[in-house]
């Protein structure tokens, strides 16, 4: 454990004069500091005594600096190495940190240089440490269910609700957007539950049509339907004693509904086409990623259904809601995509991860998943910076409130709030990528709300902007607005984007 709140520093350079300006320049920042004269000499220090971070030159005789650095990252893989070198010898640097080296500083530097890279090298220490304690504690507290990343308070009350129902045979519906987990947090339920050790059976909901995905659950006898030659179990048959999880429930039809809730309040079924009641032991755990009580409304879902569903629920927020989890799920998934890649050591620099955290993931974990993905099959080094990021996660748009001035004579205050909200609405379908149901939660308004409003303002995609030669866009007309009798839009705010191509969900 370091001996400094701050953390410590081995320091490990052949100049007595460059090893005591780093001692006094990072003790001054309140590190705890040890140096050594030799790349021997820090190596014995670092089999003896834990480091945060160290820093190596990378010109020393004997033991030279990346020598130096194979041999401590495999005492301590996790040791954020810096390489200090001289202009000339940049190369090998960087051939450094493809080797393992977090960052490096050319000889002659700014003091104001090591302290901002030790920063960096000291926080990217204490991410790899909080997240593999964060699992381990997981593993211990929660059991089985180590995947499930998040130390946020949100998914601490997830963690909560799945220790205290995982033991009931209570039905368990989950809720959440697409890509949120809802899967794993179904298979940490039955991992947590006393039917552990049977099968966990999970059912791809509304894939099929109705007559198969009855045969699918609840198998057939034979002479069933055309092609049903010999007689078939379904997954209720295997779920036994175990777990079925039923994925996107609304999609299931209405047909399928009313036998799936006799098996939930009797704990019976018969086979398509057959007459014996066939007796099961069942934990139903269903999740959906859309309104079940809006598809209630409009007689798309049972209610009897519903209430048999919702006797637990958990809600699971999105990433955008709990984004203090990004950097631990970052590496989690750094941790995975390398070993699967054969890189190893890999991590993002600051800037980056800057990005991750301030993007608002509207695919939420799977599309984070994704990009960390991308990124570690293109990397060429352990390092991975912002050009590794994609476009649109590197140039979110974002809304700006227009800036109000006094509208024209003649003009109604109902026709300036009119174009104001008009105007609102298509920028804040660009901000959320064209996605309605984004926009409906940046504007703290229901999704049939806003879409009633699209319609009503005729709000319609965005066509291809034409440019001037000079890359700017064309002045707007005012002509039409004049035959509206309303002023152009410059006149009652600020400019506004018109709102890009968008999707009706």
């Amino acid at each position: 454990m370091a001996t400094s709140r701050h953390g410590t520093i081995l320091v490990v350079d052949d100049e007595e004069i460059m090893r005591e300006i780093l001692e006094t320049l990072l003790r001054r920042e309140g590190y705890d500091v040890r140096v050594a004269s030799s790349g021997a000499e820090g190596l014995e220090m670092a089999r003896a005594l834990p480091f945060d971070a160290a820093i190596v030159d990378i010109m020393m005789p004997g033991l030279d600096g990346i020598a130096t650095l194979d041999e401590l990252r495999r005492i301590d893989d996790d040791l954020a190495v810096i390489i200090i070198t001289a202009y000339a010898s940049v190369e090998s640097a960087i051939q450094a940190m493809k080797t393992g080296a977090f960052d490096y500083i050319t000889k002659p530097f700014k003091n104001d240089e090591v302290v901002v890279v030790v920063r960096n090298a000291m926080e990217r220490r204490r991410l790899v440490s909080e997240n593999r304690n964060l699992r381990q504690n997981i593993q211990e507290r929660y059991h089985k269910f180590a995947n499930i990343i998040g130390r946020s308070a949100r998914m601490r009350q997830v963690f909560d609700l799945i220790i205290q129902a995982a033991p009931s045979r209570s039905t368990i519906l989950i809720q959440g957007e697409s890509g949120t987990g809802k899967e794993l947090v179904a298979r940490a339920i039955h991992a947590n539950s006393s039917r552990s050790e049977r099968s966990f059976v999970t059912v791809n909901s509304g894939n099929l049509p109705p007559d198969l995905l009855e045969s699918t659950l609840f198998g057939h006898v034979r002479g069933a339907f055309t092609g049903a030659v010999y007689p078939k179990k379904g997954l209720f048959d295997l779920a036994d004693k175990g777990s079925i999880f039923f994925d996107e429930i609304g999609n299931v039809p209405l047909e399928t509904q009313a036998k799936l809730l006799r098996v939930i309040q009797e704990r019976d079924f018969m086979r398509l086409g057959g007459m014996e009641t066939i007796k099961v032991d069942v934990r139903i755990i269903a999740a959906t990623n859309v309104d079940l009580r809006q598809m209630m409304e409009e007689g798309r879902f049972r209610e009897d259904l519903f209430y048999r569903l919702h006797v637990i629920s958990i809600q699971l927020p999105p990433l955008r809601d709990r984004k203090d989890d990004v950097p631990l799920l970052v590496h989690l998934f750094l941790e995975k995509y390398g070993e699967e890649n054969r890189k190893t050591g890999l991590d993002l620099t600051p800037d980056a991860l800057d990005l991750l955290t301030e993007y608002d993931w509207p695919g939420n974990v799977r599309e984070l998943e994704n990009v960390i993905e991308r990124a570690v099959v293109l990397t060429s080094g352990p390092r991975i910076g912002v050009e590794l990021i994609p476009d649109h996660v590197r140039k979110t748009p974002n809304f700006q409130m227009p800036q109000f001035v006094v509208p024209p004579e003649g003009i109604s205050f109902k026709d300036v709030i009119t174009d104001f909200e008009k105007r609102l609405i298509e920028s804040t379908l660009e901000a959320a990528g064209g996605v309605q149901k984004r926009a409906a939660e940046l504007l703290h308004i229901k999704p049939t709300t806003l879409n009633e409003m699209i319609k009503r303002y005729e709000i319609r995609p965005r066509r291809k902007r034409t440019m001037n030669g000079n890359g700017t866009e064309p002045a707007a007309a005012p002509a039409q607005a004049s035959r509206e009798g309303l002023p152009a839009p410059s006149s009652i705010a600020g400019p506004l984007t018109p709102a890009v191509a968008f999707d009706d969900k």
